[in-house]
């Protein structure tokens, strides 16, 4: 089997190619990857699914079908199915040849698995990433960088954030909870 990794410096931002099927296992893959890594989370648009960290493989099975594993956030993620569907459409756009889509429920997501890049793409886009650390450090405001904030509800837009309201500039603002 052929397994490809999203390479080191995220996409490319070029435009995709179609890669026949049959043809270099290494292109379609990489094909592959290159419109997932364009794909917006629909809950949170300023990130990838890439970024997320929930795109776990693209496999060129022996068969000649791609198959993706994607992982939700969350089980019962009321989004799986529309990115799923996403997914698909991102994957036919980009004439990859036949795919599959899998499911992958273990291990278990967890916020460890965004990328460096999706975090900072949380940060300006006003939510707090989730701590690398696990600490109970107090967490600073992304508008302000005031650390007088307190937490208002365990639960933000999504059951992944949690909402807290800064005590200097008054803002409200989410923190993506460490999963």
């Amino acid at each position: 089997m052929n397994a490809a990794a999203l390479p080191a410096g995220g996409p490319t931002g070029r435009a995709i190619a179609a890669v026949a099927p049959g043809a270099d296992s290494g292109g379609r893959v990489a094909a592959a990857w290159r419109a997932l890594a364009l794909v917006e989370d629909p809950e949170i648009p300023a990130l990838t699914l890439v970024d997320l960290g929930i795109v776990r493989f693209v496999t060129l099975r022996p068969d000649d079908v791609l198959e993706v594993g994607l992982s939700p956030t969350y089980t019962g993620c009321p989004a799986t199915e529309f990115i799923r569907g996403l997914v698909a459409q991102a994957l036919a756009d980009a004439q990859v040849g036949a795919i599959a889509i899998t499911q992958v429920l273990s291990p278990a997501w967890s916020s460890d698995w965004i990328t460096p890049e999706g975090r900072r793409k949380l940060a300006a886009y006003g939510i707090v990433p989730p701590s690398d650390d696990r600490s109970s450090h107090p967490i600073g405001c992304p508008r302000c960088n005031s650390i007088d904030t307190e937490r208002i509800s365990q639960f933000g837009s999504t059951p992944c954030k949690s909402l807290h309201r800064c005590r200097q500039c008054l803002e409200p603002f989410e923190c993506f909870k460490c999963i």
